[in-house]
């Protein structure tokens, strides 16, 4: 990616503290528009952290996050930082659309209910307008059969989908996916995978963090290895996993996986 364009995603020493653990420990990163990145590393790195503090479901103890070249998330008043309006915090979330390890879908509303509602209180669209793009964003993920019923009768791949249209229907800039694949029993880890692949191949910027080594080596155009809250390693699929050969904390890691 040209480093002459201004990133879409900035991220300038972000830190991390749960107590006396130091979970993000000073990270820097650019990510530029339709740029896929993908953040490896064993349990318990930062990654899931990090990844919750773009999306400002965690609260960073220090650093910026510029997005769109505009500083985001927080303000300082009398010295000290705090957390920005949640009507200024929502509206962030609505371009950082995030997916998670475990779906969090409303188990009291239809697929098509989940998806809209994203648009419905947030984006206070119209129903119709909802409905319909509730509508596309199942299409687009294979779903258009499944809108009606509720999800504790899909498979945890189809339930994944579904969130992955939720997320897609606030028409998110930015996509975060912490895990998804994680949850999921193994033969139906490939239709997820199709699913950000296509997302992929349309230009979407994303950030996955995984364990799954073919989001790597397939989707990525740059691979992080992250340990102990800072990043250790970083290169084109090809760069890195030669690379990581001549590191052998990362060339066990990836040993145990591939």
């Amino acid at each position: 990616m040209s480093s002459a364009k201004e990133p879409l995603l900035k991220l300038t020493g972000i830190t991390k503290h749960f107590k006396n653990l130091t979970a993000v420990n000073g990270i820097n990163l650019e990510v530029q528009p339709g740029e896929k990145l993908v953040i490896i590393g064993p349990s318990g790195s930062g990654k899931s952290t990090l990844l919750r503090s773009i999306n400002l479901l965690e609260e960073i103890d220090d650093g910026t996050i510029t997005f769109e070249g505009h500083q985001v998330g927080y303000v300082t008043r009398l010295g000290k930082r705090h957390l920005d309006k949640p009507h200024q915090i929502c509206a962030l979330r609505a371009e950082i659309g995030m997916v998670f390890q475990h779906f969090h879908l409303f188990p009291h509303m239809t697929v098509l209910g989940n998806v809209m509602e994203g648009p419905l209180t947030v984006q206070k669209k119209t129903r119709e307008e909802a409905r319909q793009t509730a509508v596309d964003m199942l299409a687009k993920v294979g779903l258009s059969d499944k809108r009606d019923v509720f999800p504790a009768t899909l498979s945890g791949g189809q339930k994944q989908r579904v969130a992955i249209a939720r997320a897609l229907a606030m028409r998110p800039k930015l996509m975060l996916f912490d895990e998804p694949t994680s949850a999921l029993d193994p033969e139906l880890v490939g239709e997820v995978f199709d699913t950000i692949h296509s997302l992929a191949d349309e230009g979407m910027t994303m950030l996955i963090v995984t364990h799954h080594m073919g989001f790597a080596r397939e989707l990525a155009d740059r691979v992080i290895f992250m340990e102990s809250g800072r990043f250790l390693a970083e290169g084109t699929p090809q760069e890195f996993f030669c690379k990581s050969q001549d590191n052998e904390r990362i060339r066990g890691f990836l040993n145990r996986l591939l």
